[in-house]
């Protein structure tokens, strides 16, 4: 049986792995294993070259789950991503021709390169955790996440998210550039020899597998919210929409959202329970993909992070 605390050493050793190719972004790293044992999905921005898809692929790995990537294009289309049937002529019958989405983890790159079509179609896998080809629900495998990355600086030929697909990410987290040391260390493991897309010569361990993982996560909704820090987490929640800056604030569904990935950050740490200190480290990730700035607002300079700042010093802190 897993208990917290195990949970806790046990999630330090797929760090260790991870850490051994990914070095630096550990807020990103820790808010990422967040959302996989809140068994939700994660929107991954930053620029080019900062190790996003390497990050996603050493998580699988360490995991032991399988992965695919899919680049996203302006002429992919649904049945690129989900699938199709096919008429088999050794048989004479039609058959099912699983596409990518077929997978433990999938990496959806720049998703926002697509056409609302093909977005739709990796909508309902991410909702309702099945694809429908030619008519029929095809169930996707156990467990099922998608990391979707996107590119904050270039705009042209792309196609923004809606706001409903947004509110479907449990996560965005925001990558950056790592600190001068940080990229002093990653310099000098390219100059010994790694080389990211070998990376089975590194030698990354599996750590966990799909039941390991499922026991974890049940570890994780059993930890404890005191009705305190409940109600703290519906305060950041219903200001949001009092917000003179914000024309759209968050739903009730950011407010499960971030009840369920500040228990897994206890889980993390080895607690039992939820401190205001959690709800403060998710809210970011968790609150700032699913607020609309009012115009006057964008005028201003503000960004959704800014404001959720000054939002959470307003919030009273229970003791």
């Amino acid at each position: 049986m897993i208990t917290v605390s195990l949970l806790a050493e046990t999630i330090e050793r797929v760090q260790a792995q991870i850490r051994r190719v990914i070095i630096g972004q550990e807020a990103t790293l820790q808010q990422a294993l967040c959302a996989l044992l809140a068994d939700g999905h994660v929107l991954l921005e930053g620029v080019p070259g900062i190790a996003k898809t390497l990050l996603v692929r050493v998580l699988a790995q360490t995991l032991g789950l399988e992965f695919r990537r899919v680049q996203f294009t302006p002429d992919l289309m649904p049945s690129d991503l989900i699938g199709t049937t096919v008429f088999d002529t050794r048989t004479g019958e039609f058959r099912v021709r699983k596409g990518p989405i077929f997978a433990n983890i999938v990496l959806a790159d720049e998703v926002n390169r697509t056409p609302p079509k093909t977005q739709s179609a990796l909508l309902e896998a991410m909702e309702e955790r099945r694809v429908t080809i030619d008519g029929v629900p095809h169930p996707l495998p156990q467990p099922f996440m998608v990391f979707a990355t996107q590119n904050p600086i270039e705009y042209e030929g792309t196609y923004p998210l809606p706001e409903a697909q947004l509110d479907r990410f449990l996560l965005k987290i925001v990558m950056d550039y790592p600190a001068e040391d940080e990229e002093s260390a990653i310099l000098r493991l390219h100059d010994e020899g790694f080389r990211s897309h070998r990376l089975e010569e590194v030698g990354i361990e599996t750590v966990w597998d799909a039941e390991t993982l499922e026991r974890c996560r049940a570890v994780v909704r059993q930890i404890q919210v005191s009705d305190e820090v409940r109600h703290y987490i519906l305060q950041i929640v219903r200001r949001t929409r009092q917000n003179e800056y914000l024309l759209v604030g968050a739903s009730p569904r950011a407010g499960i959202a971030l009840l369920l990935t500040s228990k897994a950050l206890a889980g993390l740490r080895g607690r039992e329970f939820v401190t205001p200190d959690d709800v403060k480290q998710m809210a970011l990730p968790v609150l700032r993909h699913r607020l609309i700035l009012k115009p006057e607002a964008e005028v201003e300079g503000l960004t959704a992070d800014r404001i959720l700042m000054t939002l959470l010093e307003a919030v009273p802190v229970p003791r």
